[in-house]
């Protein structure tokens, strides 16, 4: 290891906003299930699969609405900034 490193000519990461933060979910053993058989069949991570979902939804401004019987219905919501 060196005394001493250089990063006078270091440049920003430009995709240090894209970067993921890891967080802990609980999901029951059905949709874990559903999202890994699905992820195997296109050739993604099934946490990958299911932060394309999430994204999805949160560019689309879905929302959740509770008393909804099957499938859950989502309606827009305000924007996300």
């Amino acid at each position: 290891m060196r005394d001493h490193y250089d990063f006078s000519d270091s440049k920003p990461n430009l995709h240090a906003k894209r970067m993921n933060r890891q967080v802990t979910i609980r999901l029951d053993e059905e949709t874990i299930t559903y999202f890994k058989a699905m992820a195997s069949r296109h050739g993604l991570s099934y946490q990958g699969l299911i932060n394309l979902y999430l994204r999805e939804c949160a560019k689309s401004n879905r929302e959740f609405r509770l008393g909804q019987r099957d499938p859950p219905a989502c309606r827009s919501a305000r924007p996300l900034r």
